[in-house]
């Protein structure tokens, strides 16, 4: 009899406790804001460069196994995700504004490229994708007045 007084004590206190938020309204979260806690240059050198330097090396020669065709891919994939991060970013200048988010999408655009052929496998494609990489970065650079010139394949043209 006890244990019975027990359980229907605990039942009717849960009940008193969970009622109320039944016919309350749900949890409103609000919604994050994208807010950048690195500046561009962190993000040039410890993203985009070293990715980017790292497909040049690993294209210099076609790939020899799934293992590191997925491997460029995610390189390429995490340059794209540069041009996302340089987007939230935008200069102060309004007048600035509209080349910046133009620089940080053609970047993104070009590495989804890279990594779409570099997932088919495609050696040709991904090392002509990777110099539209370098070509979107440059164009950027030059805009924005920076003396940094990216090159795929440097080692090739000695």
């Amino acid at each position: 009899m006890r244990v019975r007084l027990l359980l229907a004590a605990i039942a009717l206190g849960g009940y008193c406790l969970l009622a109320p938020l039944a016919h309350s309204q749900p949890f409103k979260t609000a919604t994050p804001k994208l807010e950048p806690v690195a500046d561009v240059k962190l993000l040039m050198n410890g993203l985009a460069d070293p990715n980017f330097k790292g497909l040049s090396k690993m294209f210099s020669d076609k790939p020899k196994d799934a293992e590191a065709w997925e491997f460029a891919k995610a390189r390429a994939l995490l340059i794209a995700e540069t041009g996302n991060l340089l987007m939230i970013r935008p200069p102060k200048e309004k007048a600035a504004q509209d080349n910046w988010m133009t620089h940080g999408t053609e970047l993104r655009n070009a590495a989804v490229s890279l990594a779409r052929f570099a997932s088919e496998k495609d050696y040709v494609k991904s090392r002509s994708a990777l110099a539209g990489v370098a070509n979107a970065c440059n164009r950027c650079h030059k805009a924005s007045a920076s003396p940094t010139r990216v090159q795929p394949f440097p080692d090739e043209e000695k």
